[in-house]
């Protein structure tokens, strides 16, 4: 009986470790098959197109090469839309007919240009002023002053800023119209529209069955999803304005310096700098950014980079803190959840300064 019980015992002492050894084979089978398993993203490349007065690159990651090239064609068309909205460039646009009209009557717009526009109000108010979509008789001045290589005076600086303030900007939210209070204003929606158009193309990735993508329009980047195989993270050069090149060959990915490597995902960035884009008064470089309260370009900021998760908030923040400079601005920033700065002041001491969160952003 005792040699029977131990023979039972010493059976069943097997089995359990043959038990345990076989699921033990299974975990490291299953772990290696999850490690190695085929990885079936595909990536679609649009290359470097001209849209919105800039170059547009996207990229669209799918299960399959046709879905992933139809959502890099989709999302491009959503950009083209928002283009010929809100460009102030093109005679035929929503906003240049309002800037034509808007004096003299109630002007309808479309859904996506009310929606901008009201955000551009809640901006304005949040920065109280330093941002304003009504700068466009200023940006129109320099760009004049530009041509004939004569810096304004200080009576056409305040001709045109009595034609400025978002405050005479009247929006019917039911009627879907739009009214100024003055003579002569002007929209320039140069400072968000990007933002506006980027976030509409990565929906429109989603919706046509995209599981990862980015949209770079003139700099202003929105990832989201999976990134390109082998890689963890979307990573997205950050240009250094210290040594300015040729902003089209920058613009088209073609600069080669870099300050730093930010590692993002489902996250926005975009970078307002007077290094980029300026006009040339008397062998003087001014920013395209205006500052409504002197008149002049913003001067305070060589570099501001916004990192958010919305690519409009990214666009409309770059601009404000380029106007509010370091000190204001980043204390605005500060106080918005979710939304990180990092800040380059302008020479000779260029000096690099970040908010409290966006370190772990950089690599």
């Amino acid at each position: 009986m005792i040699y029977s019980f131990c023979c039972i015992r010493v059976f069943m002492i097997r089995k359990i470790l043959w038990l345990i050894i076989a699921i033990i084979i299974c975990a490291i089978l299953s772990l290696a098959l999850y490690i190695f398993r085929p990885d079936h993203r595909v990536e679609a490349d649009s290359g470097y197109r001209l849209v919105m007065g800039t170059f547009a690159h996207l990229k669209a990651i799918a299960k399959d090469p046709n879905t992933a090239k139809k959502c890099v064609e989709t999302a491009f068309a959503e950009l083209e839309k928002v283009d010929n909205l809100m460009s102030d460039y093109k005679s035929d646009s929503e906003i240049s007919q309002v800037n034509r009209d808007s004096a003299q009557r109630d002007v309808k717009v479309s859904k996506s240009t009310l929606e901008v526009l009201q955000k551009s109000v809640e901006f304005s108010r949040l920065s109280e002023g330093a941002f304003d979509i009504t700068i466009g008789p200023l940006s129109d001045l320099w760009r004049s002053a530009a041509e004939v290589n004569t810096v304004p005076t200080d009576a056409e600086l305040e001709q045109a800023r009595s034609k400025v303030g978002y405050e005479k900007l009247i929006l019917d939210a039911n009627e879907m119209t739009v009214r100024f209070s003055v003579e002569d204003m002007k929209l320039d929606l140069g400072g968000i529209a990007k933002g506006y158009a980027i976030d509409l193309a990565v929906e429109a990735m989603r919706a046509g069955g995209a599981v990862g993508g980015m949209v770079d329009v003139g700099g202003d980047i929105r990832c989201f999803g999976l990134p390109p195989r082998g890689k963890k993270t979307w990573r997205i050069g950050l240009e250094d304005p210290t040594e300015p090149e040729d902003a089209d060959q920058s613009l088209a990915g073609n600069a080669s310096r870099v300050l730093l490597v930010l590692k993002l995902r489902n996250a926005a960035i975009a970078t307002s700098g007077g290094y980029r884009r300026f006009v040339l008064v008397e062998g003087k470089r001014y920013s395209h950014i205006m500052n409504r309260d002197t008149g002049a370009s913003a001067e305070g900021m060589s570099s501001v980079t916004i990192i958010s998760q919305d690519a409009i908030d990214a666009d409309a923040l770059a601009t404000t803190v380029s106007v509010m400079g370091p000190e204001k601005g980043l204390a605005l920033i500060e106080t918005i959840p979710g939304i990180e700065a990092i800040l380059i002041t302008p020479s000779p001491e260029y000096q690099l300064i970040k908010t409290s969160g966006a370190e772990k952003y950089i690599k």
